[in-house]
């Protein structure tokens, strides 16, 4: 049986593309270019049901609200290129993001917070949760996303709603957390008064997950 290999050529596209990364900053330490898009979750991929499904809003919010499938897509839309770093160490350099930014959700007025709103939990399928700070959802860098590079996100990796964040080129403002701190397959957002931890953060990772400062775990 032959033994799966990279090409040579690809071998040196990636060593290329990876060393014009790195000399442009924009590689974090501990980090290693890929070119592919590794697949990495806990648990199963869930089904979808287009009709059954919703996003829900609910917390420190003037109003709960609730999006069908149908509605979503109707909301105000965003894209957005960035790099995405994983915290088992690859990194994914120019990718295009398209979906609604939260952000967007307040100026336009259709999501109205609560002074007391300073934290924001992502809750997925299979009851999987990620938590951030408010002013990180806030950035530029997170986006409920549902296509990647102009296609819908593969199930595989959250379709159809996934909450994405990383680093935007030039943008040394804004903070910079690992992929998992976007939620896969995402059904709702709670927003909260305090910080609590996500299930990956209970399980040990960093609960701020800065990609500069290589903090992976707490």
């Amino acid at each position: 049986m032959s033994t799966p290999h990279t090409p040579p050529h690809e071998t040196l596209d990636r060593r290329q593309e990876e060393e014009r990364i790195r000399s442009e900053g924009r590689l974090p330490p501990g980090q290693a270019l890929t070119l592919k898009f590794p697949v990495l979750h806990y648990g199963d991929v869930p089904a979808f049901h287009p009709v059954t499904w919703d996003l829900r809003v609910w917390g420190e919010v003037e109003k709960p609200a609730a999006w069908g499938w149908d509605e979503f897509n109707q909301l105000p839309r965003t894209t957005i290129s960035m790099d995405i770093h994983c915290v088992t160490r690859w990194s994914k350099a120019d990718t295009v993001w398209e979906g609604v930014s939260v952000r967007t959700l307040i100026e336009t007025g259709l999501l109205k917070l609560l002074p007391t709103a300073t934290h924001v939990m992502q809750h997925a399928e299979y009851g999987f949760t990620v938590n951030l700070p408010l002013e990180v959802v806030l950035q530029d860098n997170f986006l409920l996303a549902t296509h990647f590079n102009g296609e819908p996100i593969t199930p595989e990796h959250g379709y159809p709603l996934r909450g994405v964040v990383g680093a935007i080129p030039g943008r040394d403002d804004l903070a910079s957390p690992y992929l998992w701190k976007g939620a896969k397959w995402l059904r709702g957002l709670e927003f909260m008064n305090r910080d609590q931890r996500g299930f990956w953060e209970k399980a040990g990772y960093s609960n701020t997950a800065d990609v500069w400062k290589e903090e992976r775990f707490g």
